[in-house]
């Protein structure tokens, strides 16, 4: 029997037992589209929520103040403990794995321009801050180097913070008055969504050279003079992540005299290990999900094997017919075979079309900033089918079989006696 033959007796054989084959199409279609949408779901949050945190910054530590909870020559527990701005230069030279230690302040300050007033958020620090929080310039510029070390009085402007101090105006080299200070606005931000903030999210802060805000609004209450709120360090690479961070804490330790250990004296919100974590996580679902869509293949693989040997029962008499006829064992097999391919490819195509154009449609729609919408990988896809091909071979053989393995002469009695 030519190829040609085969498929058109496979293809009428299947359209025979419309129904049938329908649902059994079904049950593995169902399973390759579940699969799809369940990864692109967990694919699409987590795309989502590391573009969240790559908003707030990318690979940084925030290094707190706090208090010493272990005792250090002589000097008692529970000593609270501040960063002050002379920290800043022997912290940066002992701390060589650090490819930046940027030094913090913010003050809530009242803010007027000619169009309105509001209390707002102060920060200054040094210029590559910007490049630290991925603070995106929708106009002007960020302040450089230059504006901190002639400590120019000059802001950049958060995308909130200019709607409530200009509105729909231009802002750019209009004046403002923080605290009866003049400060010239030089840029305003990009907006940009973000999922977590140590004091207040960027685009409702103003922003002021480091100097600038020493010399102008350091010594407002409540911080004690000469002190800075926080320092944000980012390694020179993540090979140096926990050099960098175990030689902050050291150069810290010696300059305030508590053991570099004591982790509530110099607590880190580390970014990085919550990014390692949170990764994880959805590594750890989508190993979950593979698993239960292994499952969920299987299943359908031993449907499709049911029914072929339902088929091959039903069609008993077919079957002895044709080897009597002279149809040896291996075209019987090979029919057999083909059908439970057949079935099995066309629902594993059809579940993919369905479940890729279903994300799709999907992702035309507005999303939470947390998600990415639905995002199918093509490895998914090519291991759901090298899977499903498996599977269908293994369902295959064992009806292909026990159709190929059918006396005639008894099945003709079988069939005729039923």
């Amino acid at each position: 029997m030519v190829f040609r033959d085969l498929l058109a007796d496979t293809l009428r054989a299947l359209w025979a037992h419309k129904l049938r084959t329908f649902l059994t199409m079904f049950g593995i279609a169902w399973g390759i589209f579940s699969i799809t949408l369940l990864v692109a779901a967990v694919n699409g949050l987590s795309t989502g929520l590391r573009h969240q945190n790559e908003a707030f910054g990318k690979d940084i530590m925030i290094v707190f103040s706090g208090n010493t909870s272990l005792q250090v020559g002589g000097t008692r527990a529970g000593r609270a403990l501040r960063w002050y701005e002379r920290d800043v230069d022997p912290v940066t030279r002992q701390s060589p794995a650090c490819k930046y230690v940027l030094p913090e302040i913010g003050n809530q300050i009242e803010i007027r321009s000619l169009n309105n007033s509001a209390s707002l958020l102060v920060s200054g620090s040094l210029p590559p801050f910007q490049e630290v929080r991925s603070i995106g310039i929708a106009e002007g510029r960020f302040y450089n180097d230059a504006d901190n070390a002639d400590v120019t009085r000059v802001a950049f402007l958060g995308s909130d913070a200019k709607k409530q101090l200009f509105g729909g105006l231009p802002a750019i080299g209009q004046t403002i008055w923080m605290k009866d200070v003049p400060y010239t606005v030089i840029g305003v931000m990009k907006n940009k969504d973000q999922n977590n903030s140590y004091d207040g999210f960027d685009i409702r802060k103003v922003y002021v050279p480091y100097q600038a805000m020493i010399r102008d609004f350091q010594n407002l209450p409540p911080s004690p003079p000469g002190s800075i709120d926080h320092f944000l360090v980012v390694p020179r690479s993540l090979a140096l992540h926990d050099d960098c961070k175990r030689q902050i804490r050291v150069a810290l330790g010696l300059l305030h005299n508590f053991d570099p250990a004591d982790k509530e004296a110099a607590f880190i919100w580390d970014t990085i290990e919550d990014a390692q974590d949170l990764q994880m996580v959805f590594t750890g679902m989508e190993y979950f999900l593979g698993a239960v869509g292994l499952a969920t293949l299987m299943l359908g693989g031993l449907g499709v094997m049911n029914v072929m040997l339902v088929a091959v029962r039903e069609r008993t008499r077919e079957i002895g017919v044709r080897k009597a006829l002279g149809a040896t064992r291996r075209s019987i097999l090979t029919q057999f075979f083909v059908e439970t391919i057949i079935v099995a490819f066309l629902s594993g195509i059809l579940g993919m079309v369905l479940s890729y154009g279903l994300c799709g449609l999907v992702d035309l729609l507005p999303m939470p900033s947390f998600f990415a919408g639905l995002l199918p990988t093509w490895s998914s896809g090519i291991i759901s089918f090298a899977l499903l091909a498996a599977i269908a071979v293994v369902s295959a053989v064992y009806p292909a079989n026990r159709a190929a393995s059918v006396d005639p002469i008894e099945a003709l009695r079988f069939e005729a006696g039923g």
